[in-house]
């Protein structure tokens, strides 16, 4: 699939999610929890080395571990690149070395763990899909609003006007 295709598809997905502002990747985890019945724990960690993100599924709650050591623009980017994953309901892989694992995971049984280890990544097409939608939802969230209007301080409204006259007598062209 190209990438063209690949766009176009999460961008028919980003409409069907009903975003609404002002966007919180947190809040919004919780309203695809509640949509999808599955608690979605959001957790920062700081992970030395490996991904910066990871999406485990429990057997009643998903867990998406994020690195904390990092921007909020860039934690709010890894947590909507593995809500993505659900979004699209990819199978949740996961390569862990089991000292990582054991760090991230302490208290989680080792039957799990090594099913968890056992699994594959994701596939590439996977993985375009959550990175370009985990890209749209911040693109729409961070987008300017579709009326750009501001009020002005009634303190301020004779200068605000003043120059409002001004700057429409100014020649189109900055060359005149």
């Amino acid at each position: 699939m190209k990438l063209k295709q690949v766009r176009q598809r999460c961008e028919a997905r980003l409409v069907e999610l009903g975003l609404t502002m002002p966007f919180d990747a947190h809040r919004f985890s919780r309203s695809l929890g509640a949509r999808r019945e599955r608690r979605i724990h959001l957790c920062p960690v700081s992970i030395p080395t490996g991904p910066c993100g990871l999406w485990i599924a429990g057997p009643t709650a998903d867990h998406i571990f994020y690195e904390q050591q990092t921007s909020r623009l860039h934690q709010e980017h890894i947590i909507l690149h593995e809500l993505a994953h659900l979004i699209w309901e990819h199978h949740p892989t996961l390569v862990l070395s089991h000292e990582l694992a054991g760090q991230l995971l302490p208290d989680l049984d080792p039957l799990v763990l090594r099913r968890i280890l056992a699994r594959t990544r994701y596939s590439a097409l996977e993985e375009q899909h959550a990175e370009v939608l985990a890209s749209l939802i911040l693109q729409w969230a961070n987008r300017p609003p579709a009326d750009p209007t501001w009020k002005v301080p009634p303190e301020a409204s004779e200068v605000v006007g003043r120059l409002g006259r001004s700057l429409e007598r100014l020649p189109a062209d900055p060359h005149d």
